[in-house]
């Protein structure tokens, strides 16, 4: 399938952590239903994170049974966002993850916390108060959480707001147990970015060519372009291991495999002066 060859290509290209599937319903993201099938089918490479997304515990028991090194829950920072992502409050999200975070570290599995809308809800506005999610973030590192990805989902986030986030999310886990997750709906991305490398955040989750999105929030587009990000990084000297020219290659074949254009602005210059020569 594509996706099996998408990921084979992503490691191939010196990509190390891959979220590669999403236990979740079939019936209300049915892109996500050949998890199990993607997931038996790849070629696991030593060293490679193969993560899972896992809202309940059917989710946690599939990904024992579909070999998953890691899996990751997830909780949002609004209740608006949050009743209609999943159906449920903050609170009661929190004791759905409780016991599939249990499950996973029976199993040996790490898990990693996802928290949403940390920087604008499409519900409730851009006032999301960072220490109402240094609070989320806490109880999550505190259930178990190796680490804690702030999810940017509508990209309304500014560099000044992703610093304070940051700053008083950091001063809680501590900034080396935080990842960056930011969409670029507004063009902010990689100057969040930034900003978040500047505090002393070390982790990024991006996406291929840009793809993504979110169906519970109009208009969202996907996560920031792992080929921007990496040439950001190349640009201030910090190694990643991944091969550009790669990366690349794999943003053409899913653009094309999958008929959607690529959404990175250094994927698109780089196939240019590739025809240039």
């Amino acid at each position: 399938t594509v996706k099996v060859e998408l990921i084979a290509r992503l490691v191939r290209a010196g990509i190390r952590h891959i979220e590669a599937g999403a236990f979740v319903s079939p019936k209300w993201v049915p892109l996500m239903a050949d998890s199990m099938a993607v997931m038996k089918r790849i070629h696991r490479e030593p060293g490679v994170i193969y993560s899972v997304l896992t809202p309940n515990m059917k989710g946690m028991e599939l990904a024992v049974e579909a070999g998953a090194n890691e899996v990751a829950v997830f909780l949002a920072a609004t209740e608006s966002f949050s009743q209609k992502n999943t159906n449920c409050s903050i609170a009661e999200a929190f004791a759905r993850s409780e016991p599939i975070i249990e499950a996973a570290q029976a199993h040996g599995i790490r898990v990693r916390g996802y928290i949403s809308c940390v920087m604008g809800c499409p519900y409730e506005g851009d006032d999301v108060d960072p220490l109402k999610v240094a609070d989320i973030a806490t109880r999550l590192a505190d259930a178990g959480c190796f680490e804690v990805s702030l999810g940017d989902t509508i990209g309304r986030g500014t560099p000044g707001k992703t610093r304070r986030l940051i700053e008083t999310v950091g001063e809680r886990i501590g900034v080396e147990r935080l990842a960056a997750h930011f969409h670029n709906t507004y063009g902010q991305a990689l100057a969040n970015l930034y900003a978040a490398l500047e505090c002393g955040v070390a982790v990024v989750d991006s996406s291929v060519a840009g793809l993504g999105g979110c169906p519970y929030a109009r208009g969202a587009t996907g996560n920031v372009a792992t080929e921007d990000v990496l040439y950001m990084l190349e640009g201030l000297g910090i190694s990643t291991g991944v091969d550009m020219e790669a990366l690349v290659d794999t943003a053409q074949y899913i653009s094309e495999a999958i008929a959607v254009p690529i959404d990175s602005n250094t994927a698109i210059a780089l196939l240019n002066r590739r025809l240039a020569h």
